[in-house]
């Protein structure tokens, strides 16, 4: 079914406040959730409120943060999110990023300590809106078999990136490290829908179309992909202090304890490298030029990269947003969760 993008917040933001958020983290997560199902990212979006509300509810999302931010060095900074709503967390230290890259050119945020943060391009799109070049990237739990083994270490670990266009355009990439995140999986599943057998292997290690038999995710473009994960972990989970690779918390083990994930912003200004105006019109440029590449066989036109998300958004504003009805049942109900996902298997989701 299709609703408004205002009712899907509204329903979103009174579940989680039920859950125990506060009304302003509440707005602040369901911004995130709905900026996600807009562009079709259904995977990080409504799909994952039961999940939240039942971590809220159970203390492992902290209701009161105490919020810090300490800067490290003129370009550096260091945000402790105190277990709160990753949403929140990350939306803060962006915002701190934002500001010191428009005085200082450059600014590296570290955001640790905080829960799961949703869409990475949410949070670039915050810089470019601002006229900065934004790149996000962020660790999660330990559900990708690394290239050549038959065990899981690193998790999905996203990376996204935005930059800003003249007027309102903007460029936006984001995507895990792995050939598909988790979240598509839990989207197939909400569907009883299949998955291609490249996306993950089974409890064997062999290819799977069953979601529900997923033990593994697999590494985009093989040792490629292995190896931006890696890099990932790196710096947004060693270079803040906190727990990396398989060390990571497991989403559903005890949804009574924090995160203690890890996230790290890059803001560049474009005003310290070149003319910004420049800069802009040079981005909106090749977009335009890349739409007008003659297109392959099979193919109607070139997309530059985010395109499809961003006309899946734009049609969302006069179309509605698609939600799957047991979620939306979910949603209007007044069950804070129906089932439970706390101390599951990871990949019971």
């Amino acid at each position: 079914m299709k609703i408004t993008r205002q009712t899907l917040h509204h329903l979103i933001r009174n579940k989680l406040g039920s859950a125990g958020l506060s009304e302003e983290h509440a707005s602040i997560v369901a911004d995130v959730l709905v900026h996600a199902d807009a562009r079709g990212i259904h995977s990080h979006g409504a799909v994952r409120v039961e999940y939240y509300a039942e971590r809220i509810s159970k203390g492992g999302t902290n209701v009161q943060p105490q919020f810090s931010f300490e800067k490290t060095g003129p370009c550096s900074a260091i945000f402790d999110g105190d277990n709160g709503a990753g949403h929140v967390a990350a939306t803060c230290a962006m915002e701190h990023a934002i500001t010191m890259a428009q005085e200082q050119g450059v600014a590296v945020v570290g955001a640790r300590r905080i829960g799961h943060s949703g869409a990475l391009s949410y949070f670039v799109q915050q810089a470019a809106k601002a006229g900065m070049i934004g790149i996000s990237i962020c660790q999660s739990d330990p559900m990708v078999v690394p290239y050549g083994g038959a065990e899981v270490y690193f998790g999905t670990n996203p990376i996204a990136f935005a930059a800003p266009g003249v007027s309102d355009d903007i460029i936006t990439f984001d995507m895990a490290t792995t050939v598909q995140a988790w979240g598509k999986v839990l989207d197939a599943r909400s569907r009883n829908a299949s998955i291609p057998e490249t996306w993950a292997v089974d409890k064997q290690g062999v290819p799977t179309t069953d979601p529900f038999a997923v033990k593994g995710l697999l590494p985009i473009a093989g040792p490629k992909g292995y190896g931006l994960m890696m890099m990932v972990d790196v710096l947004s989970g060693m270079l803040l202090g906190l727990p990396f690779g398989k060390h990571v918390s497991s989403m559903y083990h005890d949804l009574s304890q924090g995160r203690e994930l890890g996230q790290l912003h890059i803001v560049i200004n474009p005003a310290f490298f070149t003319s910004a105006e420049i800069f802009r019109h040079h981005v909106s440029q090749m977009m335009q030029e890349l739409n007008s590449i003659q297109a392959a066989p099979g193919f109607e036109q070139v997309l530059y990269p985010g395109q499809n998300a961003d006309i899946i958004e734009q049609e969302s504003e006069t179309q509605g947003i698609e939600i799957v009805d047991e979620i939306y049942e979910y949603l209007i109900s007044d069950a804070l969760y129906h089932r439970s996902y706390d101390h599951k298997d990871p990949f019971a989701g």
